[in-house]
């Protein structure tokens, strides 16, 4: 494949790594003549034999994962530069990271220093806080998806692409078992519930004692035998096997590793004040990818050396007739907006479409009236489309706004009512807010399973409901009930769908899957 032109514009170089879904290789963008990585992943590998339909939706997504990802400023996140599908892949192109992976940093630094090992967590808590507000969810941190640079900051790759892979109630690889690695996998995920920040953060502590001990706390010869323990043993205190490291350092990562995810530390924010009294605060960075530098020296440049003076701008003459703005700017147009927004959600355009939406809903409010029809139209379609865009933090109030209103006008029954409080309810559990979800998602139920008797698409609303609450208790640690959930849905599916429906083998795979983890 050496050669080979991705979108008219990357020729790929050489091959920097390969899965069971795709490759990573280092090329050259052609228009910009640069080094780019690039990853490659087969759409039929991710979705398997189910159809066009699993694929192309598939590759939607993977192009909005894509783009929600790039709206993340940070400078421990790789950047996106270009996404999309060629051929029969679909790409990521991303900026080329020098530098070592932290699985390779740790194995040629053995013992890892203790204090390496905080100023990499420490480092890896501003990436999920910047992450997590979004929100977006890593699902796959580990240390091949973490890079040491020379300069010894370290930057986080692969986010949003484990989103792609395994989403938590609508799984397009269909193989009833949770995409991901299992050493570093939380009990939630590991059971097929939902997923939120607080999974990232077992995540986090998983690597963080296999920085302090040299080795995972749960390893196995099967993948369901490391699930198993992640499930029902407890790890081993680090300092049992290296006693220098600080007893607070070791609170941390036991906490980190709880198995309920409300016993785990709040944010990554929190883990990170935790950490920082344990950063170095003074002297020399060891050399090249040590990780204390960023805290030893602070934005200093690398390597140490005179900075090159700045360039001194050029002097510019004004264009003949340019001058200032005095007048105030011209009222937005609503009906010319709207047509915009149209069209570029036509074109995929989501983003700017949000733009021009939140721009507009105060000059509508103002010329039409608050409730006006005109504005509930409008701040309707601004929630559709921030849910879109993946914004779930900002369409959730705009959400529960129009439930109220709704509701006060045609009761709390009202279909339109319960598809408001429905789309908030997925909010909250994307932003990893699963007892919230939990309480939205089983208060609007009822409301569906007394009408599906004659309505089909209700029926599939009501099992839809169902299954989501069976993953959120699986995610706030009520394996049992879960469990329950999931096998009473399934017996239901299969009355209403028959046995061979795609929702009941669904849930007999994961049923059977949950099965195997628990015997390990």
């Amino acid at each position: 494949m050496t050669g080979r032109v991705i979108a008219g514009r990357y020729e790929l170089a050489s091959i920097l790594g390969q899965g069971g879904m795709g490759q990573v290789w280092t090329a050259y963008d052609q228009r910009l003549d640069r080094r780019v990585a690039v990853k490659l992943l087969r759409p039929d590998r991710v979705a398997g034999p189910v159809g066009n339909d699993a694929v192309g939706e598939l590759r939607r997504r993977f192009v909005r994962e894509c783009r929600v990802t790039a709206q993340v400023d940070h400078p421990g996140l790789v950047t996106v530069h270009d996404a999309g599908d060629d051929e029969d892949h679909l790409f990521l192109v991303m900026q080329y990271v020098e530098g070592a992976d932290l699985a390779d940093h740790l194995a040629e630094h053995a013992p890892y220093p203790w204090p390496w090992a905080v100023a990499v967590a420490a480092q890896l808590c501003a990436v999920l806080s910047a992450v997590h507000a979004v929100p977006i969810v890593h699902r796959d941190l580990k240390p091949r998806n973490v890079m040491v640079r020379p300069d010894g900051t370290v930057t986080v790759l692969d986010l949003g692409v484990a989103s792609v892979l395994d989403t938590d109630t609508t799984r397009l690889t269909h193989t009833g078992s949770p995409i991901g690695s299992p050493a570093y996998m939380a009990p939630e995920q590991a059971m097929g519930g939902a997923v939120g920040p607080y999974t990232d953060l077992y995540a986090l502590g998983v690597l963080l004692h296999e920085l302090l001990s040299g080795d995972v706390p749960f390893a196995g010869s099967t993948a369901l035998g490391v699930l198993h323990r992640h499930l029902y043993e407890p790890p081993l205190p680090v300092r049992h096997l290296r006693p220098e490291v600080p007893a607070q350092l070791e609170a941390l990562v036991l906490r980190l590793l709880a198995k309920d995810p409300q016993a785990r530390p709040a944010s990554a924010q929190e883990v990170y004040e935790t950490l920082a009294p344990l950063l170095p605060a003074r002297g020399a960075p060891a050399g090249p990818l040590d990780p204390t530098r960023p805290f030893l020296r602070p934005h200093a440049p690398w390597p140490d050396r005179t900075a090159a003076p700045a360039p001194v701008p050029v002097p510019r003459t004004p264009a003949p007739g340019a001058h200032p703005a005095t007048s105030a700017p011209a009222r937005p147009d609503v009906a010319r907006a709207v047509d915009e927004v149209k069209q570029l959600l036509a074109e995929g355009r989501i983003t700017q479409a949000v733009d021009i939406l939140g721009g507009i809903l105060p000059v509508a409010a103002a010329e039409h009236g608050e409730y006006s029809p005109v504005v509930r139209i409008l701040r309707k379609q601004y929630a559709a489309t921030l849910m879109d865009d993946g914004q779930y933090r900002r369409a959730l109030p705009e959400l529960r706004r129009l439930a109220e209103d709704r509701a006060a006008e045609a009761g709390p029954a009202d279909a339109q009512t319960l598809q408001f409080r429905f789309d908030a309810a997925q909010c909250l559990e994307q932003l990893g807010e699963p007892a919230a979800a939990l309480a939205e998602y089983r208060a609007v139920l009822p409301s569906y399973e007394n009408t599906y008797g004659s309505l089909t698409a209700d029926r599939g609303r009501a099992f839809d409901i169902r299954h989501r609450v069976g993953h959120l208790l699986l995610a706030v640690g009520d394996h049992a009930a879960g469990r329950g959930q999931l096998q009473t849905l399934m017996y239901d599916a299969e009355r209403a769908y028959g046995p061979h429906h795609p929702l009941p083998m669904e849930l007999r795979r994961q049923l059977q899957h949950h099965q195997h983890v628990r015997g390990g």
